[in-house]
């Protein structure tokens, strides 16, 4: 059962301390946080003809895209919170990838985790045709150092104690909002990629206060700790990045993983580990791995090679059905 008891905000003292640190060399959970790759932070091309139909508005404050089933609220609906990689709210791609949860009957909500500041980069970029040159590789060498910067930067910026309060404001506020799509469901739905797949797991998970709202890391609080959630009913996760075993361990929810098969972002010590947890405690789960695709495959996008197209639409069958299936 989902945990019906949203935290209204973070702790005042917590607050203060975190608003006076640097989260590049304060923050113990800025400091684990990995990189991310090109396809988290570069949109693909767009389909062709296709517009986004949902509205970008406010829920809890908070900036969010919201796509709606064609025929809500005469029939009823289920909840799904989406949770994008580090092109976050505005990336044309999200948009679109809410508005296909939605055609097949979720009322989707997905929020701004960034505050308006996606990823360095968040635009469409098409990877190049041919081989560059030796020059050429030079130069991207020195531009793929800074863009690298820029992201462990912008990493610092949006670390679990900046975007797990965020989160909790749009879930409570919708809790209010689209109270009749979450009782029609059971509770919350929740579908994560890359940068989000994190988030996901962690709402899916049972935890003290100081992970929930980014202050510890999963595993490193005390034992004997009151703990609270899951806040969602059931997970699925594509491609996740900054995702620790300990994140996948405490799920409490039943929860699907798509991965890529030799995925630095996500490797599969990582997942792995999470899979064999998993099953000791018991947990609904599934495991799906994709080889021969980019990380971030599954995010909508159009691609030129036939197989990461074919890859992308089976993802998106496999994570539908998961949802639809509880």
């Amino acid at each position: 059962m989902a945990d019906e008891e949203v935290a209204a905000k973070a702790p005042e003292s917590d607050a203060q301390e975190d608003a006076g640190k640097n989260p590049t060399t304060e923050d113990p959970v800025a400091r684990a946080g990995p990189t991310m790759g090109e396809h988290c932070t570069s949109d693909r091309p767009t389909p062709n003809g296709e517009v986004p139909t949902g509205e970008l508005t406010k829920l809890g404050g908070v900036d969010v895209y919201i796509a709606k089933p064609a025929d809500y609220p005469h029939s009823p609906s289920k909840l799904l919170l989406l949770l994008t990689g580090g092109t976050g709210l505005k990336s044309v791609n999200n948009q679109l990838q809410a508005d296909k949860y939605a055609s097949e009957g979720f009322l989707v909500v997905m929020p701004d985790q960034f505050e308006g500041d996606p990823a360095p980069n968040a635009v469409s970029e098409p990877l190049p045709e041919h081989e560059p040159s030796f020059l050429d590789r030079v130069k991207h060498g020195i531009v793929d150092g800074t863009k690298s910067f820029m992201i462990d930067m912008w990493l610092a910026r949006h670390t679990p104690g900046k975007v797990l309060p965020l989160l909790h404001k749009v879930v409570s506020a919708a809790k209010e909002e689209f109270a009749d799509a979450i009782a029609n469901g059971g509770g919350i739905y929740g579908v994560g990629y890359c940068f989000g797949a994190k988030y996901i797991l962690l709402l899916a998970g049972e935890h003290p206060d100081s992970v929930l709202w980014g202050q510890e890391n999963p595993g490193a609080e005390e034992e004997g700790m009151v703990k609270k959630g899951p806040y969602i009913k059931v997970g699925v996760v594509a491609h996740g990045t900054g995702v620790s075993p300990a994140d996948i361990k405490n799920v409490k929810v039943p929860v699907s993983l798509i991965c890529v098969q030799d995925d630095p972002m996500f490797p599969e010590e990582i997942w792995k580990a999470g899979e064999e947890a998993l099953a000791k405690s018991g947990v609904e789960h599934e495991v799906k791995v994709y080889p021969d695709v980019p990380h971030g495959f599954a995010v909508l996008g159009d691609y030129e090679d036939a197989k990461i197209k074919e890859a992308q639409q089976q993802a998106f069958g496999e994570m539908l059905g998961w949802l639809q299936a509880h």
